[in-house]
């Protein structure tokens, strides 16, 4: 039987060790052979398949071992699983059960060697504060964060929404010069326009219905520390004046008050829309945008950093676990493969509420891909469509005409009629752009197309 296993297991393109017994099999586990399974008999003189599973374990706790035998009963089965056996056959079985069992078990240990790779790059280079990555587009946020850290200049952050804006302003918070400072941070966009100056500048006790004592306000509030203005791009016309005086003096006059108050703060401000294109078309003041983009970081979407979905994916489930008190799964490749897949218009929030499901729902010790939504996987470039030729042939140069039409009309559309920004979302120059309204006879404030049957236009996709 082991002369015969070994041959079968050697065609299936393993290399093989046998052992006539468990005191040969323990010296060859104390050699430098590092097994990724042990295939042992129960039943054998001097130390038996039990006594081989323990002395494995203890060496080797990630190598698996499968229990062979002819004198099955339920309680040698339940003693082997309770002691760590991957599996347990009962002779006779058929080579192919083998050879499946083992190639499972093998997987198996891949998928824990893999983790713990993934692990050890989590605690290693890959990581700032809370800002996880190993992307060169990470890495390049990583090398403007620890430039710019401990200088108290103004940062504005960009990026789409999920892609970790606050983690960034936290990571420049935490390595920079003053940690111990506070970190404050407000959405300019979640606070009512009536609240929202006496929440940053702060109000005096009867200056308005309900103010019935005096607030300090949150500049006040973060001095000696950061003050993190999220989607900066929603503050009023109105209040961005109040907020330009307040950059300019470092100092800030609460409603209702009649003097000012200096602040030592350092404003660092993030958006998800385009504000250079919000200046453009008259929605942000120009001079404010110029005092908040004194240095500005641009996050990555994470279709541009799919490197990196392997390392968070296994920081969330390690995160979801330890909340949920379960052991930290694996991630099965076939899981990790539709993740990689996915293009997450979400990004690295969707991501992680994908991982806290799985976590949430997993009943064994992998994350598998039944645990998982239905995850359309991303566009490829160069993909074809199939063409239904009219028996009179086609009008190519009309076709494709209208074709560049309608994506100008969807990219003014989608850029609020800002051409500039049109420009950028369909990868063109500005001075192309112009041609090319000046050619189809359109005016930047023309209605765009209702959505038809056009992919969508998304500045950020792979090219």
């Amino acid at each position: 039987m082991r002369e015969f296993l070994s041959i079968c297991l050697r065609r299936a393109g393993y290399a093989v060790e046998p052992a006539s017994g468990g005191p040969e099999a323990l010296r060859k586990l104390d050699g430098d052979s590092d097994f990724d399974v042990v295939v042992t008999d129960l039943k054998m003189p001097g130390s038996g398949g039990l006594d081989v599973l323990d002395a494995v374990k203890k060496r080797a706790p990630s190598t698996e071992v499968i229990v062979i035998t002819a004198y099955a009963t339920p309680e040698t089965a339940i003693a082997a699983m309770k002691r760590g056996a991957y599996d347990y056959l009962t002779k006779p079985f058929k080579v192919d059960e083998i050879e499946v069992v083992v190639a499972r078990a093998m997987e198996k240990r891949a998928l824990v060697r893999e983790n713990r790779l993934l692990r050890a790059e989590l605690k290693g280079q890959y990581h700032l504060d809370r800002l996880v990555g190993k992307s060169a587009a990470m890495a390049r946020v990583f090398d403007l964060v620890r430039k710019v850290a401990a200088a108290k200049t103004n940062v504005l952050i960009t990026g789409e929404s999920g892609t970790g804006k606050e983690l960034v302003a936290r990571a420049l918070h935490q390595i920079g010069s003053r940690p111990d400072g506070p970190f404050v941070a407000v959405n300019c966009g979640a606070i009512p326009e009536a609240l929202l100056e006496s929440e940053l500048f702060g109000h005096l006790r009867g200056a308005f219905t309900g103010a019935d004592r005096d607030h300090p306000g949150l500049f006040v509030a973060a001095s000696s520390g950061t003050l993190f203005l999220d989607e900066i791009g929603e503050l009023p016309m109105a209040l961005q004046v109040k907020l330009l005086r307040a950059l300019q003096e470092r100092s800030v006059r609460p409603v209702g008050g009649s003097t000012e108050r200096e602040v030592d703060v350092r404003v660092v401000a993030a958006s998800n829309r385009d504000l250079e294109g919000e200046v453009e078309r008259g929605a942000f003041r120009q001079d404010l945008y110029y005092r908040l983009n004194v240095i500005q970081i641009q996050m990555p979407p994470l279709r541009a950093r799919r490197d990196d979905i392997p390392l968070l994916a296994h920081l969330f489930a390690e995160r979801y676990a330890a909340e949920l008190g379960k052991p930290v799964p694996i991630l099965a490749p076939d899981a990790l493969r539709a993740l990689c897949e996915y293009d997450y218009p979400g990004n690295v929030r969707e991501l992680e509420n994908l991982v806290e499901r799985a976590v949430t729902l997993a009943s064994g010790p992998a994350l598998t891909r039944d645990l998982l939504p239905e995850l359309a996987p991303r566009r490829r470039s160069g993909a074809s469509a199939e063409v239904d030729f009219p028996s009179e042939g086609l009008d190519l140069e009309r076709l494709l005409g209208d074709l560049e039409r309608e994506y100008l009309l969807r990219a003014l559309g989608r850029a609020s009629g800002v051409r500039k920004e049109a420009a950028r979302l369909l990868g063109i120059t500005f001075r192309s752009m112009r041609y090319r309204l000046a050619k189809h006879g359109i005016d930047p404030g023309e209605e765009t197309p209702p959505p038809g049957a056009l992919p969508p236009i998304d500045g950020g996709s792979e090219r």
